[in-house]
């Protein structure tokens, strides 16, 4: 069987065509959503990676910048900018911990916690712009959280 060019089509499973690629699909996901949400996160004066800091701080309140990071996956250096501008923006504040001055602690302040009101139909609304029921979104964010487990045990075991 061929495809294109006399190119060998081994199947998805082996094929090398790039949308047949699992990691492209998620990729090119990834960016329809994160644009999909970009007109509902411009009305409340954030970024989608900002959003994301909201979101774990409203759920759990005061955190470390450490346990913040670990949450959303991401590295200090990557972090500590999104909240020196969260935190310009008046939305969260930062300090050092008393009880241990090398941990530094982030809270949302009033005016983060007003914004949180704000957001609370950012979800809905974007269930509505992709169509998708609320029965989608929690299948594909259960086969999306196994499969980002089982890919990190792959990368944990250099596969």
């Amino acid at each position: 069987m061929t495809k294109q060019g006399d190119q060998e089509d081994f199947g998805s499973a082996g094929s090398l065509f790039l949308d047949d690629q699992l990691c492209f699909a998620l990729y090119a996901a990834q960016r329809a959503v994160t644009a999909a949400y970009r007109p509902l996160l411009e009305e409340l004066g954030v970024t989608y990676p900002q959003y994301l800091v909201l979101l774990f701080l409203w759920e759990r309140g005061e955190t470390t910048v450490k346990e913040l990071a670990g949450a959303l996956r991401l590295d200090y250096g990557t972090v500590s900018p999104l909240l020196k501008r969260l935190e310009s923006a008046g939305l969260v504040r930062r300090e050092r911990s008393a009880r241990d001055e090398r941990s530094v602690l982030v809270a949302v302040t009033g005016r983060g916690e007003a914004l949180r009101e704000r957001a609370a139909g950012v979800p809905r609304a974007l269930r509505a712009a992709t169509g998708l029921s609320e029965d989608d979104v929690a299948r594909m964010r259960q086969e999306l959280w196994g499969l980002a487990e089982r890919a990190e045990g792959a990368a944990g075991r250099g596969h």
